[in-house]
């Protein structure tokens, strides 16, 4: 098993989330995050004042899939994601040793 977390662009949730609901993926966590990269935020000028954002926002996924889904899961997520432009994301995997279902002990990916 695999989790895959992976930082987008807010106006690219709605897509990614059906590309992930088209090829099987159901369970996602979803976070509103905030940060960057090399972009750096930008300048913003608001009645007269100059401001920056530094922090820009951003939504954070989640999930953790079995690993025959892995593949098809990132491949949708870079193609719906993708603007691009700087600033459109990245996508990290790690390995899930175990995962257990609270509600009746499930273990391993019967458990996802």
């Amino acid at each position: 098993m695999k989790k895959i977390e992976a930082i987008i662009q807010p106006s690219r949730f709605e897509a990614v989330k059906d590309a992930l609901h088209e090829i099987g993926v159901d369970g996602l966590t979803v976070l509103e995050v905030r940060g960057h990269g090399r972009q750096k935020g930008h300048t913003e000028f608001y009645r007269g004042n100059e401001y920056t954002i530094d922090l820009l926002p951003k939504i954070k996924i989640e999930t953790v899939l079995p690993d025959s889904l892995v593949d098809a899961a990132v491949q949708a997520i870079l193609k719906t994601a993708r603007t691009g432009k700087i600033g459109d994301g990245k996508i990290f995997l790690s390995n899930v040793d175990e995962a257990i279902r609270i509600r009746n002990e499930e273990r391993g990916e019967s458990a996802l």
